[in-house]
């Protein structure tokens, strides 16, 4: 759980370091507009852009009960930042597993990767895709019956 929170409250706390710096130097144009940007860096690196994480088991549970895709991620991964930015809403329809949360997560994703805990890994109708593209989760994500769902999985994304 710490571990998920280092990269944010260091963000801050660099952030707010120097703020008070540019303060004391009589700079305080410049600490206004430095605190806000540490903040803001401290925010998007932060586990709460994203939709709650569940367990390993119970995404595989509920992704079989309704098609939806997994997503394997961890806080701090630029790649898993994009991938959230850019599903926008849809993303609340997806199930997050966060792999630093997760020992399962994480063994599921380093099977799928060669033994590597690459980021994110996103399982749709049982295949990994490691790292695909986002408008693809956004395709997959859209609501269409299962079985058409898996016959679009398929794709040039890398599969393990």
């Amino acid at each position: 759980m710490t571990r998920a929170w280092i990269l944010p409250l260091a963000y801050g706390a660099c952030g707010a370091a120097l703020a008070a710096v540019l303060v004391l130097r009589g700079e305080a144009g410049s600490a206004v507009a430095t605190l806000p940007a540490f903040l803001l860096l401290a925010a998007v690196n932060s586990p709460l852009i994203f939709p709650r994480s569940v367990g390993a088991e119970e995404a595989r549970r509920r992704s079989a009960a309704d098609g939806r895709p997994v997503v394997y991620w961890r806080p701090g991964c630029t790649y898993c930042m994009r991938l959230r930015l850019r599903l926008g809403r849809k993303a609340s329809r997806a199930h997050w597993v966060d792999i630093w949360r997760d020992p399962a997560g994480a063994a599921a994703v380093r099977e799928a990767n060669d033994g590597n805990e690459t980021v994110p890994t996103v399982v749709v109708a049982g295949r990994a895709h490691t790292n695909p593209d986002p408008a693809w989760v956004r395709e997959q994500l859209s609501p269409l019956p299962a079985r058409e769902r898996a016959s679009r999985s398929g794709g040039d994304h890398h599969t393990a």
